[in-house]
């Protein structure tokens, strides 16, 4: 499997996805914005992995190559490939794809419960009725025509969504170990203002071992769903 992910920043890596791909002997390739913008021929991507970062999808006369990027998702989704966003990943493919992105009421950082919506269509990933994870978000998206939501939140209404079989968007990470809560933490801790849906420092940290491990089961549902339902 010839997998390629986009990443943002140096402190948001794939996390626990790394291990996945190392399990499934896949061919991995990158691009990193923050140092060339250099893209592969979609045509030759199994499988597409857009990471977070803290810019907007509207961010494009700060970051040109935001304009190719969104180019390429929508090319490897209208080829068929796999495709999976998380958080500003999961707002890209809304925008590629013909959606709104925009300020959402309120930040979610932190540990927030998330509800699966429930579904009788097979073609869709199931995600639990209710499960928690973690957030680090301050913009949301319209769905994008066709898609179907897939779970929701108290503090945002479209957490996650699948378009066609093979894409999925999330606004949560399912992908973050301890080390890579402490990197956010670390650079962005200027945006953990006390608020409804900001957890601090300490609590964010404090998540015990057991809640890792729930994420990363799911987490490894959701790659599995992708990658076998491809094409």
């Amino acid at each position: 499997m010839r997998v390629h992910w986009l990443q943002h920043v140096p402190f948001e890596g794939l996390g626990r996805i790394e291990d996945w791909l190392r399990q499934k002997q896949s061919e991995v390739s990158g691009t990193r914005f923050f140092e060339s913008d250099e893209l592969p021929d979609p045509h030759q991507v199994d499988f597409l992995i857009v990471m977070g970062g803290p810019m907007s999808v509207n961010d494009e006369e700060e970051f040109p190559w935001l304009r190719r990027e969104k180019e390429f998702i929508r090319q490897c989704i209208r080829l068929g490939k796999s495709v999976l966003g998380i958080c500003l990943g999961a707002q890209l493919i809304a925008n590629a794809m013909g959606a709104r992105v925009y300020r959402n009421r309120y930040k979610e950082i932190g540990w927030f419960p998330v509800q699966g919506i429930p579904s009788n269509n097979r073609s869709l990933f199931r995600f639990p009725p209710a499960f928690e994870a973690f957030h680090w978000h301050g913009e949301t998206f319209d769905l994008p025509p066709g898609a179907a939501r897939l779970a929701s939140s108290e503090g945002c209404e479209n957490q996650a969504f699948q378009l066609g079989r093979s894409v999925i968007g999330m606004q949560f990470h399912l992908e973050t170990t301890p080390e890579t809560a402490r990197e956010l933490v670390t650079h962005c801790r200027e945006e953990l203002a006390p608020s409804k849906y900001v957890q601090s420092e300490e609590v964010i940290l404090g998540a015990p071992e057991e809640r890792y491990r729930a994420i990363h089961a799911l987490l490894f549902q959701v790659l599995s769903f992708l990658t076998d339902t491809a094409g």
